[in-house]
């Protein structure tokens, strides 16, 4: 548990909390503001759950405002339910997400037994159909728009850094799952399917994502055809998760474990040294600042990586590093701990290649955010694919899988560009047609537009029940991934 104590953790877990925050607030708020602009009921709009008490409430009656903190969702006198055609607004203390609880409709928050009296006017039930799908739509379509916005906003403040396939001098290294369709390290990338990639997640989604093929790659002088097989992207998911697996055996023992990102295709760059650290592997062993590390035990590693590789072979072994210096080759010597780390820093990726940054004027920043949020749904939407694999269903993640997604650093463009792209995922989770989603309560409202029959209360409260279970399972599956990870 000694996660529990660094710093990153906690700055990591504030931005989760925040953006999630912030995502739910406006999905809700888009269910709201539909619901009253057809002058139905919002009886209480809260963020987090707040099942017995609440961290903060307040509604107007008796004609003013009333506020309350840490308060029973009761009170004696029963003041706060005497007026429910005011909405209550609130906060609660149980962070898996918030609610709008609307007149007349079956939900979390209300049984079909409590609707057994004739419908209202003012109550969802009593909205002819198409009324009912804007409003059960409000989240998503808020939820959507929301990303767009802040891929507007982020491309017109920020701009847009990109690494081209073309500035990458040094070609490709690749994973196993990629060597065994026969790429080869260095080569680069041209052509997949007939079309030139332009960024490293182009190949992703061609290649891994919807298995395109032929991949031309240019190796040496030569272009070379490589045909894929559809299996990739279940080979590459599976050879992420066996990374996983060997990183938490190999830190286990002290329980030091940090999850490392999985490096399934990354620009080709050499291990130069920026800087040593006193008293650890590297500096007793008279390594020094702008050493290139090219062998360990013999063994020739030209790449970052495959220094990285040979490492984690000789955990509490003496090495022979093999280095160059000012043009010269020589050998050192060096004692590493069970952390298989030779204490040193070294130069980023980005030294050996060149990003491109595009600037966008306002009118432009629009179209292209536009495009953006709508190219990373899609994107989305392919990878959704692989989850009902048995390789995708290990890989799904929980709160502590999305935290990690954030950076270590608190850094506001990275804060909101995890934020569009979290509420981008939310709208189309919510899409599916699943009870208790909105995208099941949409299923029933188009069934009902075709077949001219409303389903009935005690339906709809059965199939909520079904969903809620369904989403509870999913919860379980998800975060017991993440708690695997850590433990396991």
């Amino acid at each position: 548990m000694d996660f529990l104590s660094s710093p990153t953790f906690w700055i990591k877990t504030l931005q989760l909390l925040l953006s999630l925050g912030f995502l739910v607030f406006v999905h809700e708020l888009g269910h709201c503001l539909i619901a009253k602009l057809f002058h139905t009921r919002v009886e209480k709009f809260y963020l987090f759950f707040n099942p017995r008490f609440s961290l903060f409430r307040m509604k107007k009656f008796d004609g003013k405002w009333h506020f309350a903190f840490l308060s029973k969702n009761t009170d004696e006198n029963d003041k706060w339910s005497k007026h429910p055609e005011n909405t209550e607004w609130g906060i609660g203390w149980l962070p898996l997400g918030g609610y709008c609880a609307i007149a007349g409709m079956v939900d979390e928050t209300h049984s079909a037994d409590e609707l057994s009296k004739e419908p209202q006017p003012w109550e969802f039930r009593a909205k002819n159909v198409w009324q009912r799908l804007l409003i059960i739509s409000g989240g998503i379509l808020v939820n959507f728009i929301t990303a767009l916005l802040l891929f507007i906003i982020i491309l017109y403040t920020w701009g847009e850094q990109v690494l081209p396939l073309k500035n990458m001098p040094q070609g490709l290294y690749y994973c196993q799952s990629f060597l065994q369709q026969g790429f080869q390290q260095r080569d680069r990338i041209v052509l997949i399917d007939g079309e030139e990639p332009y960024v490293l997640a182009d190949v992703i989604e061609k290649v891994v994502i919807e298995g395109k093929t032929p991949v031309v790659v240019q190796r040496g002088d030569s272009l070379v055809e490589l045909n894929i097989s559809e299996d990739l992207g279940k080979r590459f998911l599976a050879e992420q998760q066996d990374f996983d697996r060997a990183e938490r055996d190999h830190h286990r023992a002290d329980n030091t474990y940090r999850a490392r990102s999985f490096v399934g295709l990354s620009p080709y760059y050499p291990m130069v040294i920026a800087a040593v650290q006193e008293g650890h592997a590297a500096h007793l062993a008279g390594i020094e600042t702008g050493d290139s590390i090219v062998s360990i035990n013999g063994i020739v590693t030209p790449s970052f990586f495959e220094v990285q590789a040979e490492l984690k072979k000789h955990p509490c072994d003496s090495i022979q590093v093999g280095l160059v210096r000012d043009g010269e080759y020589l050998q050192k010597d060096a004692f590493i701990g069970d952390q298989c780390l030779l204490g040193v820093m070294t130069e980023p990726m980005l030294s050996f290649c060149t990003t491109e940054t595009r600037e966008y004027g306002f009118w432009e920043s629009i179209p292209a955010g536009i495009r953006h949020g709508w190219e990373k749904l899609v994107q989305y939407i392919k990878q959704f694919r692989l989850v009902f694999s048995k390789e995708g269903a290990q890989s799904v993640g929980g709160f502590g899988a999305i935290g990690s997604l954030f950076p270590s650093m608190w850094d506001w463009q990275s804060f909101w560009y995890m934020t569009a792209y979290l509420s981008l995922i939310l709208a189309f989770m919510n899409f599916l047609p699943i009870p208790a989603l909105d995208g099941g309560y949409i299923l029933f409202l188009l069934v009902e537009i075709i077949t001219r029959k409303q389903p009935s209360d005690k339906f709809l409260e059965k199939a909520n029940e079904v969903g809620f279970w369904l989403l509870i399972a999913l919860l379980i599956l998800a975060n017991g991934n993440d708690l695997l990870k850590i433990f396991f």
